[in-house]
């Protein structure tokens, strides 16, 4: 069983105008949300062995806060191929890079993100920003992942989720 975590970024900032849409940072919201969802996942007991990065300065700050959160202590992987990435893409880089890792997170954009969770688990979802979908699927090997008539979308959290409670 392999157990896969498909995240927006965090909400970004639009203040300045000059910076270029990959160089765009995270606005305070974005770096709470961030944060929230760290502890989220570690109060759950479902950190990743694996992050897989878009690039872009909002994702990589995204990122960031969330290992720091959730403690994780490996390294964070960037891919130049998540920045604005196709399903395809994203399903690429997942084999590309993991191998015997139970659990890998993959944090991008939209429309990529809300497209790999309908193409994995047939559920048309919406994916605010920093929301994280959690797909499950029973497989050995990431490369048998589009094979599985098996991935379930377990959950679907989002930020403004978490403030109702």
């Amino acid at each position: 069983m392999k157990r896969l975590l498909i995240m927006r970024h965090a909400k970004s900032s639009w203040k300045d105008s000059d910076l270029t849409d990959h160089e765009r940072p995270l606005k305070k919201r974005g770096k709470n949300d961030a944060h929230q969802m760290g502890k989220l996942l570690r109060s759950k007991k479902i950190v990743p062995d694996m992050i897989l990065c878009s690039t872009a300065q909002r994702a990589r700050e995204t990122a960031e806060l969330l290992a720091e959160s959730m403690k994780f202590k490996e390294e964070i992987i960037y891919s130049d191929a998540l920045y604005m990435a196709e399903p395809t893409d994203i399903l690429n880089e997942i084999t590309n890079y993991a191998s015997k890792e139970k659990t890998v997170m993959v944090i991008g954009h939209n429309p990529g993100s809300e497209a790999l969770v309908q193409i994995l688990t047939g559920k048309v979802e919406c994916l605010p920003t920093a929301s994280i979908a959690y797909v499950t699927a029973k497989i050995d090997d990431w490369k048998e992942i589009t094979k599985d008539d098996g991935l379930k979308l377990k959950n679907l959290w989002r930020p403004k989720d978490l403030s109702k409670k």
